[in-house]
């Protein structure tokens, strides 16, 4: 794989992405909460890009990967202005926005956004507003006195030995950034893939966002037995087929 490149943004922030040239509309992958361009679901996507000759994209935020900036440091507000800039400055025309948990709740920021860039979009396992409801909402009253008093919290992760801190900007600025208290109207084609055994981000929060949306062609498919990475042979597999669909 070729060296990343470099791209920066109007606040200044460095972001590293990996892009491949071909027909649109373009594909863009974005990734989930402290994880990178470097995933399994980001890689398999590039090479059916490739394989198919069309454009893709997939970056990581600032704080993220081998993007500048320190995690702690940054929030969803960021995370979607990365992505924002890396769709306006990197791409033409529509793209076809895949996200994945996190990812999906920036995809629908972006959609909200700049529609007129986005011909389609694909959640996986997508987390909108995940700082209140998922965080926030599940957190004790001790807890949350921690993440007023301190400015952060410690989670412990099942995906890292050392635990997750959550900063009190985090949690404030996903208030300004919460897409299911609102009416959010996607003028697109919207598919969102949800495995049924995903701990992390429920089959409730699925069809919590089925059930908002407005889309003329939204559609929701359970994988049984997946779980929240999505990311075995089966799951790509759909996914692949997912995106065969919506780009002929």
């Amino acid at each position: 794989m070729s060296a990343a490149q470099h791209l920066i943004t109007p606040h200044g922030r460095t972001i590293a992405y990996h892009q491949s040239a071909g027909k649109g509309p373009g594909v863009v992958f974005l990734g989930g909460f402290k994880s990178d361009m470097g995933g399994t679901k980001a890689v398999f996507l590039q090479d059916w890009a490739e394989q198919r000759g069309r454009a893709f994209l997939r970056f990581d935020y600032s704080g993220h990967g081998e993007s500048s900036g320190d995690f702690l440091d940054g929030c969803i507000g960021d995370w979607a202005g990365d992505a924002m800039s890396a769709i306006s400055t990197l791409t033409k025309g529509p793209q076809v926005l895949v996200g994945s948990s996190m990812g999906g709740w920036i995809s629908l920021l972006v959609a909200r956004a700049l529609p007129e860039r986005v011909a389609a979009l694909v959640g996986i396992a997508a987390a909108p507003d995940f700082t209140e409801d998922s965080m926030w909402g599940s957190f004790d009253a001790a807890q949350q006195a921690a993440l007023l008093r301190d400015g952060q919290v410690a989670l412990p992760s099942d995906y890292a030995d050392e635990p997750y801190i959550i900063t009190r900007r985090l949690i404030e600025d996903g208030r300004d950034q919460l897409v299911l208290r609102a009416p959010l109207n996607l003028p697109f084609p919207v598919r969102l893939l949800q495995g049924s055994e995903d701990t992390d981000v429920p089959v409730a929060v699925a069809l919590r966002l089925f059930d908002h949306a407005t889309s003329p062609d939204l559609r929701l498919t359970l994988a049984k037995g997946a779980d929240h990475r999505f990311s075995d042979p089966e799951c790509l597999s759909l996914l692949a087929q997912t995106l065969d669909a919506l780009v002929l």
